[in-house]
């Protein structure tokens, strides 16, 4: 007999990439029971060391995502210098362990959903009651009960599961006035690939291809391959199955795959090309990386048209600013550019209504199939973009547990609470503010400028112009408040500088923008972290008696930090004591408190 067992939790997550990561670390630090669901070994999704895919983003000056997403990466910098997948899997992992509410499924596929039907809240007609996952390596059912739930399986496992609404394929131009080339709805999609890996050894390696590897030619590589030597080449268009099923298919379109990708490192290696004698195939991906499959549909769906014009929203939760990146049905296959290549104009803002179910009471969804149509998910589909619906996700669940709200409620009744929430955790909103607390507002500042509780914890030169942001601040030397009166403190927030623009590390633009390689080089550079980040400092709090240490850091990886405080205070002292670099000063974007 297999095994059995049941977990009851506030909140479940299914999917462990980026998205699903995010979800269930935000509502496990928010203070929720949370399970995290996902049938793979490793987290990270595509951005693992089975699919290899570095995360996206954003692009331009300023627009990298903060977050978790920038504490994660900034502990890859400091934990993996060599860019080593296998440790950057263990980062991943650590940051799911070390959360005491978050419990890991790992290798425990969703197979079934319990759900209820009647009238519920806000029009809903299906609610979840529980999902079922089967755990391969213990040959074990484990069923979750949970209030609220996450689909953030990529290919939205729970659609089909409790009769969520979703879309597949792609719409015509005329359905939503956007300016795309498709001019009939369709069911194609953009394909998924298998990547390789290659490495520079210093020695001459031989490749041998199997017999059934595609045999390939200059011509099969135009408009695509570029030389290994070229740290931007990660090999994304080996790329096949957007003109079949996405998801029935996929074993299939592997099987295909895979010879494209021997074919490939056999051109590169043996057709006298490139000089890459030395070079061996580090890796080949037997796990095919998704673009797209189903797209869930929300209470607003975004368009292309909503991209391309930058709409504000009143619930904005996360941002975007890849380009419009479609990619053609056809892939490797396609004759001519692999895929298109609109600019958008980043950062747009993006949605919380785009982020859960119009019919199941308590749905959210978060990562590839969050509520787009197919032009505005060439944008939008980007890992680093995903991060932050996982974060929103995850932080609404946590407002609707302890309010008792729906996913609906909290766009009702706490979408401006559940946008604080985001900011203070660090999560940059284009046309948000962050509030001060009249406590700090009021409070005698010693040592710094009003710039450090202005509510701005970054510099952004499009929307923000040169406005400086923070203070530089002498190593060892403090900043302090005094209260008129000793008040209760809830927290402190402090945030500093870790170089979004990535100038200060070493390599090249790729080298130093993106958090893995694609291909080894003998004399790639190690990385470090970013000089301008603070690396010790102490707060203290002052009271009748005297002044007591709160929180001393050694070594900080951390962009920001909301300190709880919980306590009354007559005084608050920051003192930095050192950053990365071996500059005399320090930047301290924001140090505030409520």
């Amino acid at each position: 007999m297999l095994e059995h067992k049941k977990i009851r939790a506030d909140f479940c997550v299914v999917g462990g990439g980026m998205a699903g990561l995010s979800a269930a670390i935000a509502a496990a630090r928010h203070g929720l029971s949370t399970v995290l669901m996902q049938e793979r070994p490793v987290l990270g999704g595509n951005a693992s060391s089975e699919i290899r895919m570095w995360l996206c983003g954003a692009r331009g000056e300023d627009n990298r995502e903060t977050g978790l997403v920038e504490e994660i990466a900034l502990e890859n910098l400091y934990r993996n210098p060599t860019k080593n997948y296998y440790i950057w899997d263990t980062v991943l992992y650590d940051f799911a362990r070390r959360e005491k509410n978050l419990t890991l499924l790992l290798n425990c596929t969703c197979m079934d959903a319990r759900v209820e039907e009647g009238d519920y809240a806000d029009g809903r007609k299906v609610r979840i009651d529980g999902v079922t996952g089967y755990q391969m390596t213990t040959q074990t059912f484990v069923e979750v009960e949970a209030d609220f739930f996450a689909d953030c399986s990529g290919d939205s496992i729970l659609g089909p599961l409790t009769g969520a609404e979703y879309r597949t394929g792609r719409e015509s131009a005329a359905e939503f006035e956007e300016e795309t080339y498709v001019k009939e709805t369709d069911s194609c999609t953009m394909g998924m690939s298998c990547l390789l890996q290659g490495r520079e050894t210093g020695q001459p390696v031989r490749f041998i291809p199997p017999e059934w590897s595609s045999r390939l030619c200059g011509d099969d590589f135009a408009e695509r391959l570029r030389n290994p030597y070229d740290t931007a080449e990660n090999f994304w268009y080996l790329e096949l199955g957007g003109d079949r099923d996405s998801i029935k298919d996929t074993e299939a379109v592997a099987s295909e795959l895979i010879p494209l990708v021997l074919g490939t490192w056999d051109y590169i290696k043996n057709s006298k090309r490139f000089d890459c004698e030395t070079w061996d195939l580090d890796f080949l991906g037997f796990l095919p990386g998704k673009r797209e499959s189903r797209r869930m549909i929300g209470e607003y769906l975004v368009t292309q048209r909503d991209i391309s014009a930058g709409r504000d929203y009143p619930d904005t939760v996360a941002y975007g600013g890849w380009p419009l990146d479609d990619h053609f049905p056809g892939g490797f296959f396609h004759k001519g550019v692999p895929n298109t290549n609109v600019s958008t104009p980043a950062p747009y803002p993006l949605p919380y209504r785009a982020l859960y179910s119009r019919n199941v009471e308590n749905l959210f969804f978060a990562g590839r199939n969050i509520s787009v149509t197919h032009f505005a998910l060439s944008s939008v589909r980007v890992m680093g973009t995903c991060a932050l619906f996982g974060q929103a996700v995850g932080t609404a669940a946590s407002l609707a547990v302890k309010r008792h709200l729906t996913p609906h409620g909290v766009y009702r009744k706490a979408i401006e609470e559940l946008q604080q929430a985001l900011l203070a955790d660090d999560v940059f909103l284009p046309g948000v503010a962050r509030e001060i607390s009249d406590l700090c507002g009021n409070a005698c500042l010693l040592g710094g400028s009003d710039r450090l509780r202005d509510g701005m914890d970054r510099e952004h030169r499009i929307l923000y112009g040169g406005r400086k942001c923070g203070d530089m601040v002498k190593n060892g030397s403090s900043i302090s408040y005094c209260l008129e009166k000793e008040s209760y403190v809830e927290s402190v927030h402090l945030v500093f500088d870790s170089d979004l623009n990535r100038r200060t590390l070493a390599g090249d633009s790729i080298e130093r923008n993106y958090n893995m390689r694609a291909n080894i080089l003998l004399d790639a550079p190690q990385t470090s972290l970013p000089k301008t980040l603070c690396r010790s400092f102490v707060l203290k709090g002052g009271t009748r008696e005297g002044m007591r240490e709160l929180l001393r850091v050694e070594d900080n990886r951390k962009r920001a930090w909301e300190i709880p405080v919980r306590c009354r205070l007559k005084s608050l002292e920051l003192t930095v004591m050192e950053n990365w670099g071996d500059s005399e000063e320090t930047a301290v974007f924001s140090f505030d408190f409520r």
